[in-house]
Protein backbone atom coordinates (compact mmCIF):
# COMPACT_ATOMS: atom_id res chain seq x y z
CA UNK A 1 0.00 0.00 0.00
CA UNK A 2 1.39 3.40 -1.25
CA UNK A 3 1.94 6.20 1.09
CA UNK A 4 -0.81 8.39 -0.69
CA UNK A 5 -3.73 5.54 0.02
CA UNK A 6 -2.28 5.40 3.86
CA UNK A 7 -2.42 9.28 4.49
CA UNK A 8 -6.36 9.37 2.68
CA UNK A 9 -6.94 5.82 4.97
CA UNK A 10 -5.71 7.85 8.17
CA UNK A 11 -8.07 10.82 7.01
CA UNK A 12 -10.93 8.98 6.13
CA UNK A 13 -10.85 7.02 9.53
CA UNK A 14 -10.22 10.42 11.68
CA UNK A 15 -13.22 12.11 9.76
CA UNK A 16 -15.47 9.02 10.60
CA UNK A 17 -14.62 8.86 14.30
CA UNK A 18 -16.73 12.31 14.20
CA UNK A 19 -14.31 14.42 13.36
CA UNK A 20 -15.85 15.37 10.13
CA UNK A 21 -18.23 18.01 11.07
CA UNK A 22 -14.92 19.87 13.38
CA UNK A 23 -13.03 19.70 10.49
CA UNK A 24 -15.56 21.08 7.61
CA UNK A 25 -16.28 24.26 9.95
CA UNK A 26 -12.29 25.07 10.27
CA UNK A 27 -12.17 25.00 6.73
CA UNK A 28 -15.08 26.84 5.78
CA UNK A 29 -13.50 29.56 8.57
CA UNK A 30 -10.50 29.27 6.67
CA UNK A 31 -12.27 30.13 2.97
CA UNK A 32 -13.97 32.53 4.41
CA UNK A 33 -11.01 34.51 5.73
CA UNK A 34 -9.58 34.06 2.31
CA UNK A 35 -12.07 35.60 0.53
CA UNK A 36 -12.83 38.43 2.87
CA UNK A 37 -8.55 39.19 2.66
CA UNK A 38 -8.37 38.89 -1.09
CA UNK A 39 -11.53 39.57 -2.86
CA UNK A 40 -11.99 40.31 -7.00
CA UNK A 41 -10.45 43.09 -8.34
CA UNK A 42 -11.32 42.64 -11.46
CA UNK A 43 -14.60 41.94 -13.40
CA UNK A 44 -16.64 39.16 -14.63
CA UNK A 45 -17.58 38.15 -18.06
CA UNK A 46 -19.83 35.47 -18.81
CA UNK A 47 -19.70 32.82 -21.15
CA UNK A 48 -21.95 29.82 -21.30
CA UNK A 49 -23.30 30.22 -17.76
CA UNK A 50 -19.25 30.48 -16.61
CA UNK A 51 -18.69 33.57 -15.02
CA UNK A 52 -14.77 34.30 -15.74
CA UNK A 53 -12.74 36.70 -13.39
CA UNK A 54 -10.84 39.33 -15.30
CA UNK A 55 -8.74 42.69 -14.69
CA UNK A 56 -8.60 44.62 -18.05
CA UNK A 57 -5.60 47.73 -17.93
CA UNK A 58 -3.68 49.89 -20.75
CA UNK A 59 -4.64 50.71 -24.18
CA UNK A 60 -2.89 48.94 -27.54
CA UNK A 61 -2.50 45.10 -29.53
CA UNK A 62 -4.17 42.96 -27.18
CA UNK A 63 -2.54 40.87 -24.99
CA UNK A 64 -3.69 37.72 -22.69
CA UNK A 65 -1.82 36.38 -19.35
CA UNK A 66 -2.91 33.69 -18.66
CA UNK A 67 -1.55 32.52 -14.54
CA UNK A 68 0.12 29.05 -13.71
CA UNK A 69 -0.78 26.38 -11.27
CA UNK A 70 -2.73 27.34 -7.78
CA UNK A 71 -2.28 30.83 -9.12
CA UNK A 72 -5.47 33.74 -10.35
CA UNK A 73 -4.89 37.48 -11.98
CA UNK A 74 -3.09 38.94 -9.22
CA UNK A 75 0.43 37.00 -9.80
CA UNK A 76 0.40 39.14 -12.97
CA UNK A 77 -1.30 42.37 -11.94
CA UNK A 78 1.49 42.65 -8.80
CA UNK A 79 3.62 43.95 -11.62
CA UNK A 80 3.78 42.88 -14.68
CA UNK A 81 0.75 44.21 -15.91
CA UNK A 82 1.95 47.89 -14.93
CA UNK A 83 5.32 47.25 -17.58
CA UNK A 84 3.88 47.03 -20.83
CA UNK A 85 -0.07 48.88 -19.81
CA UNK A 86 1.88 51.64 -21.20
CA UNK A 87 1.50 49.99 -25.17
CA UNK A 88 -0.48 47.36 -24.73
CA UNK A 89 -4.45 46.22 -23.98
CA UNK A 90 -3.89 44.20 -21.05
CA UNK A 91 -6.23 40.91 -20.01
CA UNK A 92 -5.63 39.09 -17.02
CA UNK A 93 -8.14 36.01 -16.56
CA UNK A 94 -8.52 33.15 -13.41
CA UNK A 95 -8.60 29.95 -15.22
CA UNK A 96 -11.58 27.61 -14.22
CA UNK A 97 -11.76 26.98 -10.52
CA UNK A 98 -8.64 29.03 -9.95
CA UNK A 99 -9.20 32.46 -8.09
CA UNK A 100 -12.61 33.77 -8.70
CA UNK A 101 -13.39 32.13 -11.98
CA UNK A 102 -16.09 29.59 -11.93
CA UNK A 103 -15.50 25.75 -12.70
CA UNK A 104 -16.96 24.51 -15.83
CA UNK A 105 -20.52 22.45 -15.87
CA UNK A 106 -19.83 19.37 -14.64
CA UNK A 107 -16.38 19.32 -13.00
CA UNK A 108 -16.58 19.75 -9.22
CA UNK A 109 -17.24 18.84 -6.04
CA UNK A 110 -15.71 16.38 -2.93
CA UNK A 111 -15.44 12.90 -4.47
CA UNK A 112 -15.38 13.93 -8.64
CA UNK A 113 -12.18 12.83 -10.27
CA UNK A 114 -12.20 14.76 -13.84
CA UNK A 115 -11.16 18.19 -14.67
CA UNK A 116 -10.96 20.31 -16.92
CA UNK A 117 -8.51 19.85 -19.98
CA UNK A 118 -6.10 22.40 -20.89
CA UNK A 119 -8.20 22.15 -24.36
CA UNK A 120 -11.32 22.98 -22.70
CA UNK A 121 -9.86 26.05 -20.33
CA UNK A 122 -8.33 27.66 -23.68
CA UNK A 123 -11.93 27.58 -25.62
CA UNK A 124 -13.46 29.24 -22.45
CA UNK A 125 -10.11 31.88 -22.21
CA UNK A 126 -10.45 32.59 -25.73
CA UNK A 127 -14.36 33.14 -26.05
CA UNK A 128 -13.93 35.43 -22.82
CA UNK A 129 -11.39 37.39 -23.98
CA UNK A 130 -13.68 37.48 -28.06
CA UNK A 131 -16.46 39.09 -25.54
CA UNK A 132 -13.87 41.47 -24.29
CA UNK A 133 -13.18 42.42 -27.72
CA UNK A 134 -9.54 40.76 -28.16
CA UNK A 135 -9.98 38.42 -31.28
CA UNK A 136 -6.63 37.73 -31.83
CA UNK A 137 -4.45 38.59 -29.06
CA UNK A 138 -0.84 38.07 -28.12
CA UNK A 139 -1.50 34.98 -25.27
CA UNK A 140 1.21 34.29 -22.50
CA UNK A 141 1.22 31.83 -20.57
CA UNK A 142 3.44 30.82 -16.97
CA UNK A 143 3.55 27.38 -16.19
CA UNK A 144 0.35 25.08 -16.72
CA UNK A 145 -1.07 28.46 -17.76
CA UNK A 146 1.74 28.31 -20.35
CA UNK A 147 -0.01 24.45 -21.35
CA UNK A 148 -3.03 26.01 -21.59
CA UNK A 149 -1.81 28.99 -23.98
CA UNK A 150 -0.16 26.11 -26.18
CA UNK A 151 -3.42 24.65 -26.24
CA UNK A 152 -4.87 28.04 -27.28
CA UNK A 153 -2.66 28.23 -30.14
CA UNK A 154 -4.31 24.23 -31.22
CA UNK A 155 -7.72 24.98 -30.46
CA UNK A 156 -7.96 28.52 -31.58
CA UNK A 157 -5.53 29.27 -34.58
CA UNK A 158 -7.91 31.85 -36.05
CA UNK A 159 -7.93 33.84 -32.66
CA UNK A 160 -4.32 34.31 -31.66
CA UNK A 161 -1.72 36.47 -32.93
CA UNK A 162 1.52 35.16 -31.24
CA UNK A 163 2.42 33.24 -28.54
CA UNK A 164 4.75 33.37 -25.45
CA UNK A 165 5.28 30.27 -23.53
CA UNK A 166 6.71 31.30 -20.04
CA UNK A 167 8.34 27.87 -18.09
CA UNK A 168 5.16 26.30 -19.41
CA UNK A 169 4.77 22.21 -19.78
CA UNK A 170 4.94 21.06 -22.80
CA UNK A 171 6.50 17.71 -23.08
CA UNK A 172 6.15 14.15 -21.16
CA UNK A 173 8.38 13.91 -18.10
CA UNK A 174 9.21 10.59 -16.52
CA UNK A 175 7.51 9.49 -13.51
CA UNK A 176 4.46 10.77 -11.65
CA UNK A 177 4.16 14.13 -9.53
CA UNK A 178 3.63 12.86 -5.91
CA UNK A 179 1.23 12.64 -2.82
CA UNK A 180 1.08 16.58 -2.96
CA UNK A 181 -0.95 15.65 -6.72
CA UNK A 182 -1.62 12.35 -5.94
CA UNK A 183 -4.01 12.58 -3.01
CA UNK A 184 -5.93 15.54 -3.66
CA UNK A 185 -7.15 14.25 -6.62
CA UNK A 186 -8.06 10.93 -5.51
CA UNK A 187 -11.86 10.33 -4.89
CA UNK A 188 -10.87 9.83 -1.36
CA UNK A 189 -8.58 12.51 -1.10
CA UNK A 190 -10.68 14.66 -2.38
CA UNK A 191 -13.85 14.17 -0.61
CA UNK A 192 -11.83 13.66 3.12
CA UNK A 193 -8.35 14.83 3.28
CA UNK A 194 -8.44 18.23 1.03
CA UNK A 195 -10.83 19.49 3.70
CA UNK A 196 -7.87 18.97 6.77
CA UNK A 197 -5.72 20.90 4.19
CA UNK A 198 -7.74 23.71 4.26
CA UNK A 199 -8.66 23.67 8.06
CA UNK A 200 -4.72 23.20 8.72
CA UNK A 201 -4.38 26.06 6.39
CA UNK A 202 -2.42 29.47 7.68
CA UNK A 203 -0.85 32.68 6.67
CA UNK A 204 2.77 31.48 7.81
CA UNK A 205 2.29 28.09 5.72
CA UNK A 206 0.98 29.51 2.91
CA UNK A 207 3.47 32.42 2.75
CA UNK A 208 6.15 29.43 2.74
CA UNK A 209 4.87 27.63 -0.34
CA UNK A 210 4.43 31.48 -2.15
CA UNK A 211 8.27 31.99 -1.85
CA UNK A 212 9.33 28.51 -2.64
CA UNK A 213 7.93 28.63 -5.90
CA UNK A 214 10.97 31.31 -6.74
CA UNK A 215 13.26 29.04 -5.82
CA UNK A 216 16.87 29.40 -6.61
CA UNK A 217 15.66 33.32 -6.18
CA UNK A 218 13.41 35.49 -3.64
CA UNK A 219 9.73 36.66 -3.71
CA UNK A 220 9.78 40.01 -4.57
CA UNK A 221 8.37 42.29 -1.14
CA UNK A 222 5.23 42.42 -0.87
CA UNK A 223 4.34 39.74 -3.40
CA UNK A 224 3.05 36.55 -0.47
CA UNK A 225 0.73 39.44 0.86
CA UNK A 226 -0.79 40.21 -2.42
CA UNK A 227 -0.90 37.27 -4.55
CA UNK A 228 -4.17 35.76 -2.09
CA UNK A 229 -2.40 32.38 -1.66
CA UNK A 230 -5.32 31.69 0.60
CA UNK A 231 -7.84 31.25 -2.29
CA UNK A 232 -5.89 29.11 -3.60
CA UNK A 233 -6.18 27.32 -0.10
CA UNK A 234 -10.14 26.45 -0.34
CA UNK A 235 -11.32 23.16 -0.69
CA UNK A 236 -12.56 23.42 -4.13
CA UNK A 237 -9.65 25.27 -5.22
CA UNK A 238 -7.35 22.30 -3.93
CA UNK A 239 -9.28 19.59 -5.79
CA UNK A 240 -9.50 21.88 -9.32
CA UNK A 241 -5.54 22.67 -8.82
CA UNK A 242 -5.11 18.99 -8.48
CA UNK A 243 -7.05 17.25 -10.33
CA UNK A 244 -6.12 19.52 -13.35
CA UNK A 245 -2.64 19.02 -13.26
CA UNK A 246 -2.92 14.97 -12.03
CA UNK A 247 -4.28 15.05 -15.42
CA UNK A 248 -1.76 17.01 -17.72
CA UNK A 249 0.81 14.40 -18.65
CA UNK A 250 -1.26 12.64 -21.12
CA UNK A 251 -3.10 15.78 -22.76
CA UNK A 252 0.49 16.79 -23.43
CA UNK A 253 1.61 13.38 -24.94
CA UNK A 254 -1.09 13.96 -27.53
CA UNK A 255 -0.54 17.92 -27.68
CA UNK A 256 3.23 17.43 -28.90
CA UNK A 257 1.78 15.63 -32.64
CA UNK A 258 0.13 18.97 -33.49
CA UNK A 259 2.69 21.66 -32.14
CA UNK A 260 3.68 21.55 -35.96
CA UNK A 261 0.27 23.12 -36.95
CA UNK A 262 1.31 26.52 -34.47
CA UNK A 263 1.99 28.90 -36.83
CA UNK A 264 2.24 32.09 -35.59
CA UNK A 265 5.27 33.85 -33.72
CA UNK A 266 6.14 31.79 -30.76
CA UNK A 267 8.59 33.15 -28.24
CA UNK A 268 9.63 31.03 -25.38
CA UNK A 269 11.23 32.08 -22.10
CA UNK A 270 12.76 29.62 -19.56
CA UNK A 271 15.33 29.18 -16.59
CA UNK A 272 18.23 27.24 -16.80
CA UNK A 273 17.40 27.06 -12.88
CA UNK A 274 14.34 25.67 -12.96
CA UNK A 275 13.32 22.73 -11.10
CA UNK A 276 9.55 22.76 -11.20
CA UNK A 277 10.06 22.27 -14.84
CA UNK A 278 12.96 21.71 -16.37
CA UNK A 279 14.19 23.10 -19.49
CA UNK A 280 15.83 20.34 -20.76
CA UNK A 281 12.56 18.13 -20.80
CA UNK A 282 10.55 20.95 -22.23
CA UNK A 283 11.39 24.12 -23.86
CA UNK A 284 14.43 22.58 -25.03
CA UNK A 285 12.22 20.17 -26.83
CA UNK A 286 9.43 22.85 -27.51
CA UNK A 287 11.51 24.86 -29.65
CA UNK A 288 12.44 22.05 -32.23
CA UNK A 289 8.38 21.25 -32.63
CA UNK A 290 6.99 24.68 -33.55
CA UNK A 291 8.02 25.97 -36.74
CA UNK A 292 10.15 29.03 -36.91
CA UNK A 293 9.91 29.05 -32.18
CA UNK A 294 12.64 30.90 -30.56
CA UNK A 295 14.16 30.11 -27.29
CA UNK A 296 15.31 32.70 -24.69
CA UNK A 297 17.10 30.51 -21.93
CA UNK A 298 17.27 32.63 -18.85
CA UNK A 299 20.89 31.77 -17.38
CA UNK A 300 20.29 30.84 -13.08
CA UNK A 301 16.42 32.29 -13.09
CA UNK A 302 13.81 29.67 -11.91
CA UNK A 303 10.35 28.94 -12.43
CA UNK A 304 9.31 32.69 -11.87
CA UNK A 305 10.69 34.85 -15.21
CA UNK A 306 7.78 37.49 -15.52
CA UNK A 307 8.99 38.79 -11.66
CA UNK A 308 12.88 37.75 -11.47
CA UNK A 309 13.74 38.84 -15.09
CA UNK A 310 11.00 40.69 -16.38
CA UNK A 311 12.85 42.44 -18.69
CA UNK A 312 13.29 39.84 -20.72
CA UNK A 313 9.62 38.42 -20.74
CA UNK A 314 8.67 42.18 -21.46
CA UNK A 315 11.06 42.56 -24.37
CA UNK A 316 9.81 38.57 -25.59
CA UNK A 317 6.15 40.10 -25.86
CA UNK A 318 7.57 43.40 -27.95
CA UNK A 319 9.66 40.88 -30.33
CA UNK A 320 6.34 39.12 -30.46
CA UNK A 321 4.32 41.73 -31.33
CA UNK A 322 6.91 42.88 -33.79
CA UNK A 323 6.69 39.53 -35.72
CA UNK A 324 2.78 39.51 -35.69
CA UNK A 325 2.80 43.16 -37.06
CA UNK A 326 0.91 44.81 -34.24
CA UNK A 327 3.51 47.42 -33.97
Amino acid sequence: MNLAIKVALLFAVLALTGCGAIIRNEAAKTEARAEERYPPIGQFVEVEGVRVHYVIEGSGPDVVLIHGASGNVRDFTFEFVDRIKDRYRVIVMDRPGMGWTDRLPGFGGPFATEAETVAQQARLLQQAAAKLGAERPIVVGHSFGGTVALAWALERPDNIAALVPLSAPSNPWEGGLGVFYDIPSSSLGGGLVVPVVTALANEERLDIAANVVFYPQEAPEGYADYVGAGLAARRETLRANARQVSQLKPQIIAMTQLYDRIDVPTEILHGTADETVPIDIHSDILLTQIPGARLMRLAGIGHMPHHVAADEVEAAIDRAASRARLR
